[in-house]
């Protein structure tokens, strides 16, 4: 299993930036799929997950109203689009996959340890 994250960079605050996750070596409608960022000596927090089917989604609060999560299941990925980008959103955004039969039976995950497969992350760096 391959989760490829990229789509990362430096914008203003203010600004956008869409990443994107690309899925291989899984049946991509099989498993909900979350967002996470880490920044420089925090913990790895939940940004946002997307059911099997994208039919529920759930988000942070710190990011509820700014960032909208979709899936293709047809191209096997996952988006974050992320506007009013602010200098705390910076962070390395990870994705990950959850299989959407594993017990307890859940769409919305917000926990690190509910996901079985991890992507590299992607740098998003917004300044001031």
């Amino acid at each position: 299993v391959q989760l490829q994250a990229s789509g990362g960079g430096l914008v203003q605050a203010g600004g956008s930036l869409r990443v994107s996750c690309a899925a291989s070596g899984l049946i991509f409608s099989s498993y909900n799929m979350g967002w996470f960022r880490q920044a420089p000596g925090e913990e790895r927090e939940f940004v946002s997950a997307i059911s099997w089917s994208g039919g529920s989604n759930g988000y942070a609060d710190s990011v509820k109203g700014r960032f909208t999560i979709s899936r293709d299941n047809a191209k096997s990925m996952v988006y974050l689009q992320m506007n009013s980008l602010k200098p705390e959103d910076t962070a390395v955004y990870y994705c990950a996959a959850r299989y959407r039969l594993r017990m307890p039976v859940r769409d919305i995950s917000t926990s690190r340890e509910a996901y079985e497969y991890w992507g590299q992350g992607t740098q998003v760096t917004v300044s001031s």
